[in-house]
């Protein structure tokens, strides 16, 4: 599922997350955790993937198109656990 929100916006979940939640989040869908911070705005392509995150200029940081939310999905869930 395909979603877009602005750059802050994605910023200030990841920023709310306990922590340890990348990590956390990388152990439940089996992915490493570079990947996952690649996800919230990190660049290290070369320990993690690329995860489906466009970002085009703008107020706000920026529009950030995400081609699947899964990632989010659980950052979100960490959150309503908290």
């Amino acid at each position: 599922m395909t979603k877009t929100i602005t750059f802050n916006e994605l910023r200030k979940i990841k920023d709310s997350l306990p922590s340890g939640s990348m990590q956390r989040i990388a152990d439940e869908l089996r992915v490493d955790v570079e990947t996952v911070r690649n996800y919230f705005g990190g660049h290290n392509y070369k320990e993690g993937g690329s995860c489906g995150v466009h970002i085009e200029p703008g107020p706000d940081g920026g529009l950030v198109m995400l081609d699947d939310t899964t990632i989010l999905d659980v950052a979100r869930r960490l959150l309503d656990e908290k």
